[in-house]
């Protein structure tokens, strides 16, 4: 019997969001945020301490630094429900990551120094560990310097292993959109936004680019932000219209979305309900500041998952 629902390899840092500054950000002028927030960040952390919440058994695997920063995203992750017994604390010069999130009036900018995150390696993982859920989850695949040319290896073993497989790619820093054709074979779910599935499959619309990927992977969910989402296996394709909610913060949602998604994934719903159940998440997530700070109490999860029953069901 497995001991988890979902094992996770992954980064594990905080977000420092301000707000309330000007879109176009002067040089030499200090400028006054209205707020700010410390909150759980990277979306492998976000995605885990949120699928935890929902009701699931997470394992998880990391490398922080020795410092005060790494002693609160651990402690902000395992409060979740995550179990944090193979995260690294490693002393030495480079530091538990940090992503600062400036937020505008219509648009943010997203500065991270990637620290620990870039170290974190194949040798690091404990493959026995990760073996142990009946799925395997991977996230920022771009931002796994030391760990991304092992990583089509650990696809294939999770596989071979007998677990199911999702990738969310996230964003790829150097624009490059490179690695992924090893990778891709072993995935059973890839989970990504609509500029990501464009720029990953190399085309310049959402409908092409998800015939492409539909190709190369069992399925593809792709997220829509306050638009749904929608999904395809093969031919086939489901939509979602997604949930209104009145919104605070978009951050996390994406990863939101993918704990939501999996959540009912694992359980062997079909991809409407997963589809329902990602949007669900994400709509949650977008409630409170940051990316897990919705999902911090149990009690408003729940209370938010009776509220949209019907619609979840649908």
């Amino acid at each position: 019997m497995a001991q988890f629902d979902v094992t996770v390899a992954g980064e594990l840092n905080l977000d420092l969001i301000l707000y309330g500054l000007p879109d176009e950000l002067e040089p030499e002028k200090e400028l006054l945020a209205s707020d700010l927030a410390l909150t759980l960040g990277s979306s492998s952390a976000i995605f885990a301490h949120n699928l935890a919440v929902i009701g699931n058994q997470v394992g998880f695997i990391s490398r922080i630094g020795a410092d005060p920063l790494g002693e609160i995203a651990l402690e902000r992750l395992a409060s979740g429900g995550v179990d944090v017994s193979r995260v690294r604390s490693v002393a030495g010069a480079t530091k538990t990551g940090l992503t600062v999130i400036v937020t505008g009036t219509g648009s943010r900018r997203i500065l991270t120094y990637p620290g620990a995150m870039f170290e974190m390696g194949y040798d690091d993982l404990d493959l026995d560990y990760l073996r142990s859920g009946k799925h395997f989850h991977l996230s920022s695949f771009y931002l796994h310097r030391a760990l991304r040319p092992r990583i089509p290896n650990l696809f294939e073993h999770m596989k071979r292993a007998g677990l199911g497989t999702s990738l969310d790619t996230n964003d790829d820093p150097d624009d490059r959109w490179e690695g992924l054709e090893d990778v891709l074979p072993f995935v059973d779910v890839l989970l990504v936004n609509e500029r990501e599935a464009e720029k990953i499959a190399g085309e310049g619309g959402l409908e092409a680019a998800m015939e492409k990927l539909a190709g190369r992977v069992q399925m593809v969910a792709v997220k829509l932000g306050a638009k749904g989402a929608r999904a395809r296996r093969g031919k086939r394709e489901w939509t979602h219209a997604g949930y209104a909610v009145d919104a605070v913060d978009p951050v996390g949602a994406g990863d939101s979305f993918d704990a939501g998604f999996l959540d009912r994934y694992v359980r062997g719903a079909d991809l409407q309900a997963c589809l329902a159940g990602g949007n669900l998440a994400g709509a949650f997530s977008t409630t409170r500041p940051g990316g897990t700070e919705a999902f911090r109490d149990k009690s408003k999860w729940q209370e938010f998952l009776q509220k949209h029953k019907n619609e979840a069901a649908a």
